[in-house]
Protein backbone atom coordinates (compact mmCIF):
# COMPACT_ATOMS: atom_id res chain seq x y z
CA UNK A 1 0.00 0.00 0.00
CA UNK A 2 1.36 3.15 -1.14
CA UNK A 3 2.76 5.79 2.22
CA UNK A 4 1.10 8.72 2.01
CA UNK A 5 3.96 10.64 1.28
CA UNK A 6 3.70 8.41 -1.82
CA UNK A 7 0.14 9.57 -1.93
CA UNK A 8 0.68 12.92 -2.06
CA UNK A 9 3.45 12.91 -4.68
CA UNK A 10 2.07 14.69 -8.03
CA UNK A 11 3.12 11.97 -11.06
CA UNK A 12 5.84 13.71 -12.92
CA UNK A 13 7.92 12.33 -16.44
CA UNK A 14 10.62 13.83 -14.69
CA UNK A 15 12.17 13.96 -11.32
CA UNK A 16 13.20 16.95 -9.26
CA UNK A 17 16.05 14.94 -7.57
CA UNK A 18 16.79 17.68 -4.61
CA UNK A 19 13.04 18.53 -4.40
CA UNK A 20 12.29 14.85 -4.06
CA UNK A 21 15.21 13.95 -1.26
CA UNK A 22 15.06 17.25 0.61
CA UNK A 23 12.08 19.53 0.32
CA UNK A 24 9.47 16.96 -0.39
CA UNK A 25 10.27 14.82 3.02
CA UNK A 26 10.51 18.35 4.96
CA UNK A 27 7.06 19.43 2.84
CA UNK A 28 5.17 15.75 4.25
CA UNK A 29 6.22 16.93 7.97
CA UNK A 30 4.52 19.88 7.57
CA UNK A 31 1.52 18.29 6.03
CA UNK A 32 0.92 15.96 8.48
CA UNK A 33 0.67 18.67 11.02
CA UNK A 34 -1.80 20.44 9.15
CA UNK A 35 -4.08 17.40 8.26
CA UNK A 36 -6.24 16.88 11.56
CA UNK A 37 -6.61 20.85 11.52
CA UNK A 38 -8.05 21.00 7.65
CA UNK A 39 -5.82 24.23 6.95
CA UNK A 40 -7.00 24.82 3.83
CA UNK A 41 -4.03 24.35 0.91
CA UNK A 42 -4.40 27.98 -0.71
CA UNK A 43 -4.28 29.27 3.27
CA UNK A 44 -0.53 27.38 2.98
CA UNK A 45 0.00 29.22 -0.73
CA UNK A 46 -0.22 32.14 0.94
CA UNK A 47 2.31 31.49 3.76
CA UNK A 48 4.42 30.39 1.21
CA UNK A 49 4.17 33.67 -0.59
CA UNK A 50 4.32 35.65 2.91
CA UNK A 51 7.71 33.43 3.40
CA UNK A 52 9.24 34.74 0.33
CA UNK A 53 8.41 37.99 0.49
CA UNK A 54 9.83 38.45 3.91
CA UNK A 55 13.11 37.11 2.27
CA UNK A 56 13.20 39.36 -0.08
CA UNK A 57 12.81 41.90 2.35
CA UNK A 58 15.67 40.50 4.22
CA UNK A 59 17.85 40.18 1.46
CA UNK A 60 16.68 43.80 0.16
CA UNK A 61 17.91 45.01 3.93
CA UNK A 62 21.19 42.90 3.51
CA UNK A 63 20.01 40.19 6.58
CA UNK A 64 21.51 37.24 3.99
CA UNK A 65 21.58 34.07 6.33
CA UNK A 66 17.62 35.53 7.40
CA UNK A 67 16.65 35.78 3.47
CA UNK A 68 18.32 32.51 2.98
CA UNK A 69 16.78 30.68 5.55
CA UNK A 70 13.32 32.01 4.45
CA UNK A 71 13.52 31.11 1.15
CA UNK A 72 13.86 27.83 1.64
CA UNK A 73 11.16 27.91 4.58
CA UNK A 74 9.09 29.37 1.13
CA UNK A 75 9.97 26.28 -1.01
CA UNK A 76 9.37 24.06 1.82
CA UNK A 77 5.54 25.70 2.04
CA UNK A 78 5.41 25.74 -1.90
CA UNK A 79 5.40 21.92 -1.91
CA UNK A 80 3.74 21.55 1.27
CA UNK A 81 0.18 23.05 0.02
CA UNK A 82 -0.05 20.53 -3.92
CA UNK A 83 1.17 17.87 -1.28
CA UNK A 84 -1.63 18.32 1.54
CA UNK A 85 -4.13 19.37 -1.44
CA UNK A 86 -4.18 15.71 -3.11
CA UNK A 87 -3.61 13.71 0.28
CA UNK A 88 -6.92 15.53 1.74
CA UNK A 89 -8.82 15.70 -1.54
CA UNK A 90 -8.99 19.20 -2.14
CA UNK A 91 -6.98 19.93 -5.28
CA UNK A 92 -8.59 22.39 -6.99
CA UNK A 93 -8.39 24.99 -9.65
CA UNK A 94 -8.22 27.76 -7.50
CA UNK A 95 -4.79 26.32 -5.94
CA UNK A 96 -3.32 25.74 -8.86
CA UNK A 97 -3.39 29.10 -10.05
CA UNK A 98 -2.88 31.11 -7.21
CA UNK A 99 0.19 28.65 -6.73
CA UNK A 100 1.66 29.85 -10.15
CA UNK A 101 0.91 33.77 -9.13
CA UNK A 102 2.52 33.65 -5.92
CA UNK A 103 5.90 31.77 -7.39
CA UNK A 104 5.83 34.62 -9.68
CA UNK A 105 5.41 36.86 -7.38
CA UNK A 106 8.26 36.17 -5.11
CA UNK A 107 10.79 35.58 -7.76
CA UNK A 108 9.85 39.14 -8.62
CA UNK A 109 10.24 40.26 -5.48
CA UNK A 110 13.64 38.39 -4.92
CA UNK A 111 15.25 39.88 -7.76
CA UNK A 112 14.05 43.29 -7.08
CA UNK A 113 15.54 42.62 -2.82
CA UNK A 114 18.66 41.61 -4.90
CA UNK A 115 18.65 44.36 -7.23
CA UNK A 116 18.36 46.78 -4.22
CA UNK A 117 21.28 44.77 -2.48
CA UNK A 118 23.52 45.17 -4.65
CA UNK A 119 22.63 48.12 -6.67
CA UNK A 120 22.93 46.10 -10.08
CA UNK A 121 19.53 46.33 -11.25
CA UNK A 122 19.85 45.58 -15.19
CA UNK A 123 21.49 41.98 -13.69
CA UNK A 124 18.69 41.66 -11.44
CA UNK A 125 16.02 42.05 -14.40
CA UNK A 126 17.88 39.85 -16.54
CA UNK A 127 18.17 37.08 -13.99
CA UNK A 128 14.49 37.33 -13.26
CA UNK A 129 13.70 37.13 -16.75
CA UNK A 130 16.06 34.49 -17.11
CA UNK A 131 14.52 32.14 -14.35
CA UNK A 132 10.93 32.62 -15.98
CA UNK A 133 12.35 31.16 -18.90
CA UNK A 134 13.45 28.24 -17.91
CA UNK A 135 10.59 27.50 -15.40
CA UNK A 136 8.70 28.03 -18.63
CA UNK A 137 10.63 25.71 -20.56
CA UNK A 138 10.39 22.66 -17.66
CA UNK A 139 6.62 23.31 -16.99
CA UNK A 140 6.14 23.43 -20.65
CA UNK A 141 8.20 20.58 -21.60
CA UNK A 142 6.77 18.45 -18.88
CA UNK A 143 3.11 18.97 -20.21
CA UNK A 144 3.99 18.54 -23.78
CA UNK A 145 5.36 15.05 -23.61
CA UNK A 146 2.85 14.19 -21.58
CA UNK A 147 0.01 15.70 -24.21
CA UNK A 148 1.85 14.11 -26.82
CA UNK A 149 1.16 10.17 -24.90
CA UNK A 150 -2.86 10.75 -23.92
CA UNK A 151 -1.83 12.87 -20.47
CA UNK A 152 -3.91 15.26 -19.38
CA UNK A 153 -4.49 18.24 -16.78
CA UNK A 154 -7.18 16.57 -13.92
CA UNK A 155 -7.36 19.78 -12.41
CA UNK A 156 -11.02 20.83 -11.67
CA UNK A 157 -12.36 23.93 -14.06
CA UNK A 158 -12.88 27.31 -12.84
CA UNK A 159 -16.16 27.51 -11.06
CA UNK A 160 -16.65 30.35 -8.34
CA UNK A 161 -15.30 34.08 -8.78
CA UNK A 162 -11.95 34.12 -7.23
CA UNK A 163 -11.18 31.17 -9.23
CA UNK A 164 -12.06 33.19 -12.38
CA UNK A 165 -10.27 36.26 -11.46
CA UNK A 166 -6.55 34.18 -10.71
CA UNK A 167 -7.50 31.72 -13.93
CA UNK A 168 -7.66 35.19 -15.61
CA UNK A 169 -4.90 36.87 -14.23
CA UNK A 170 -2.59 33.44 -15.39
CA UNK A 171 -3.69 33.22 -18.89
CA UNK A 172 -2.51 36.89 -18.86
CA UNK A 173 0.87 36.03 -17.81
CA UNK A 174 1.53 32.48 -18.15
CA UNK A 175 -0.87 31.59 -21.24
CA UNK A 176 1.35 33.51 -23.73
CA UNK A 177 3.97 31.72 -22.30
CA UNK A 178 2.84 28.20 -23.00
CA UNK A 179 1.62 29.10 -26.35
CA UNK A 180 4.78 30.74 -27.43
CA UNK A 181 6.45 27.15 -26.60
CA UNK A 182 3.91 25.27 -27.54
CA UNK A 183 3.69 27.03 -30.70
CA UNK A 184 7.56 26.63 -30.96
CA UNK A 185 7.73 23.04 -31.20
CA UNK A 186 4.47 22.85 -33.48
CA UNK A 187 6.30 24.63 -36.07
CA UNK A 188 9.33 21.92 -35.74
CA UNK A 189 7.18 19.12 -35.96
CA UNK A 190 4.55 19.91 -38.94
CA UNK A 191 4.13 16.86 -41.05
CA UNK A 192 6.49 15.20 -38.45
CA UNK A 193 5.21 11.40 -38.36
CA UNK A 194 4.48 9.99 -35.16
CA UNK A 195 7.72 8.17 -34.11
CA UNK A 196 9.28 11.72 -34.64
CA UNK A 197 7.14 13.80 -32.73
CA UNK A 198 7.31 11.30 -29.88
CA UNK A 199 11.14 11.31 -30.24
CA UNK A 200 10.97 15.18 -30.08
CA UNK A 201 9.20 15.00 -26.63
CA UNK A 202 12.06 13.10 -25.28
CA UNK A 203 11.85 11.74 -21.68
CA UNK A 204 15.70 12.43 -21.17
CA UNK A 205 15.31 16.60 -22.30
CA UNK A 206 11.94 16.26 -20.02
CA UNK A 207 14.51 15.00 -17.24
CA UNK A 208 17.32 17.03 -16.92
CA UNK A 209 14.77 20.20 -17.46
CA UNK A 210 12.80 18.73 -14.08
CA UNK A 211 16.26 19.61 -12.26
CA UNK A 212 15.69 23.09 -12.76
CA UNK A 213 12.72 23.29 -11.29
CA UNK A 214 11.82 26.18 -8.96
CA UNK A 215 12.45 24.13 -5.25
CA UNK A 216 16.15 23.62 -6.88
CA UNK A 217 15.96 27.30 -8.12
CA UNK A 218 15.62 28.72 -4.74
CA UNK A 219 18.05 26.15 -3.08
CA UNK A 220 20.75 28.02 -5.16
CA UNK A 221 19.77 31.06 -5.10
CA UNK A 222 19.50 30.52 -1.07
CA UNK A 223 23.40 29.32 -1.21
CA UNK A 224 24.55 32.14 -3.29
CA UNK A 225 22.62 34.23 -0.62
CA UNK A 226 24.16 32.86 2.58
CA UNK A 227 27.56 33.30 0.82
CA UNK A 228 27.01 36.81 0.54
CA UNK A 229 27.35 36.50 -3.49
CA UNK A 230 23.41 36.61 -4.30
CA UNK A 231 24.57 38.40 -8.12
CA UNK A 232 25.92 34.91 -8.90
CA UNK A 233 22.82 33.61 -9.01
CA UNK A 234 21.91 35.54 -12.36
CA UNK A 235 25.39 34.20 -13.87
CA UNK A 236 23.89 30.61 -13.05
CA UNK A 237 20.81 31.17 -14.69
CA UNK A 238 22.05 32.46 -17.72
CA UNK A 239 24.48 29.96 -17.86
CA UNK A 240 20.99 27.61 -17.56
CA UNK A 241 19.19 29.49 -20.52
CA UNK A 242 22.66 27.99 -22.61
CA UNK A 243 21.65 24.60 -21.02
CA UNK A 244 18.01 24.59 -22.23
CA UNK A 245 19.11 26.42 -25.94
CA UNK A 246 21.76 22.97 -25.93
CA UNK A 247 18.71 20.87 -24.85
CA UNK A 248 16.62 22.20 -28.28
CA UNK A 249 19.65 21.84 -30.68
CA UNK A 250 19.41 18.31 -29.93
CA UNK A 251 16.26 17.76 -29.81
CA UNK A 252 16.29 18.44 -33.30
CA UNK A 253 19.21 16.11 -34.56
CA UNK A 254 17.34 13.61 -32.84
CA UNK A 255 13.79 15.01 -35.29
CA UNK A 256 16.36 15.16 -38.14
CA UNK A 257 17.48 11.28 -37.31
CA UNK A 258 14.19 10.18 -36.89
CA UNK A 259 12.78 11.96 -40.23
CA UNK A 260 15.99 10.55 -41.87
CA UNK A 261 15.12 6.91 -41.22
CA UNK A 262 11.55 7.20 -41.71
CA UNK A 263 12.87 8.49 -45.80
CA UNK A 264 15.27 5.49 -45.94
CA UNK A 265 12.26 3.07 -44.70
CA UNK A 266 10.27 4.29 -47.72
Amino acid sequence: MPSRLDRSRKPRAGTEILCERVFRPLAHLVVLALLPLRVPPPAVVAASGAAGIAGAVALARGHLVAAALLVQLKTVLDNADGQLARLSGRTSALGRYLDSEVDLLVDAALFAGLGAFTGQWPAAVAGFLGLTAVLSVNFNAERLYRAERGGGDATPAADSRPTAFFRRVYELVYAPQDRLVERFAERRLRGAPPEARLGYHDRATVSVLANLGMSTQLAVFGVCIAAGRPLAFVWIVLAELGLVVALVLRRELLLRGVVHLQEEAL
